[in-house]
């Protein structure tokens, strides 16, 4: 069970980093066109700020690189080892697993690149 507090939780929750109590995204659907990318300026409970810098989520590109690996490599286990599909139909279900889990990816990505930077911390915004 994913416990709040945990980076994990912030990861897979896409909440906020610091307090965790509101999601990132304006849509927590990943597969919603056309807001995929769409994020909060800020949180309304602690008010920290999701974009640090200008292209701050240009970085989440080199973890969007692994997580897709990790998802080819489970596709690619599942469909070769698993089920013992030819190779021919392994990297076809890659492909697809890849084509279909990409904006999911594009998410988990950006929500590790954030993580990396911002500490669990639940304090409020003195207002």
């Amino acid at each position: 069970m994913l416990k709040k507090g945990t980076k994990l939780y912030s990861i897979l929750t896409g909440s906020c980093p610091k307090c965790q109590e509101e999601s990132m995204y304006v849509n927590q659907n990943p597969y919603t066109p056309g807001k995929l990318f769409k994020m909060h300026e800020r949180c309304s409970n602690c008010g920290t700020k999701y974009k640090i810098e200008p292209s701050f989520f240009y970085g989440a590109m080199y973890v969007s690189y692994a997580v897709g690996i990790a998802f080819a490599v489970a596709a690619f286990v599942i469909s070769y080892l698993f089920i013992g599909a030819s190779l021919i139909n392994s990297f076809i279900a890659i492909v697809g697993t890849l084509v279909v889990f990409m904006p999911v990816i594009i998410r988990l990505s950006r929500n590790i690149w954030i993580n990396l930077f911002i500490k669990y911390g639940p304090e409020k915004v003195k207002g």
